[in-house]
């Protein structure tokens, strides 16, 4: 746990530094939001689901934090700012899941072409005995073939974002 957080650090330090500075406009209290933000994120570490990419998780930590500073100083946080922030993160994830999504197009043209076509069949919701019967080979091997191509494409999208697997 110890190591993701320091990949973490490495990976998002400078690039959550100026997002924060260009919160406050201030290089002490960027510099206080930036340490607090990964001390935040390493006791809720264990709480990330990956739902969002390592850098949103980040970023809306920051956020918050950057946030609730605001409130406590008594000083205004209105709608129109939330809103930007909320349409931001949307559109964020939208274009992180459009790159993951273009990446796996890519790294599946890699891949034979009766995994190809198993990946194909399993994303237009055939079941593993449809595909068989349409591949002409054995159930358990379309589902062999479909978890192992699953779990290259992971090992691989995890490898080229510098980021260490689990398991």
């Amino acid at each position: 746990m110890q190591d993701d957080i320091e990949q973490l650090f490495l990976l998002y330090h400078q690039n959550l530094y100026h997002y924060l500075l260009s919160l406050t406009h201030d290089v002490a209290e960027a510099e206080d939001l930036t340490s607090e933000t990964f001390c935040k994120a390493l006791q809720s570490l264990a709480g990330f689901k990956e739902q969002s990419s390592a850098k949103t998780w980040l970023f809306s930590i920051a956020r918050h934090l950057w946030l609730q500073q605001r409130r406590r100083q008594g000083r205004e946080v209105n709608g129109e700012l939330l809103l930007e922030f909320y349409a931001e993160d949307t559109l964020q994830d939208k274009i992180i899941q459009q790159q993951v999504l273009a990446r796996i197009r890519v790294l599946l043209a890699q891949k034979d072409t009766r995994a190809q076509q198993i990946v194909g069949l399993r994303i237009q919701g055939l079941s593993y005995a449809e595909i068989a019967e349409k591949c002409k080979i054995a159930e358990g091997t379309a589902r062999v073939i479909d978890f192992r191509t699953k779990q290259w494409l992971k090992q691989t999208l995890l490898k080229s974002n510098g980021i260490k697997s689990r398991g």
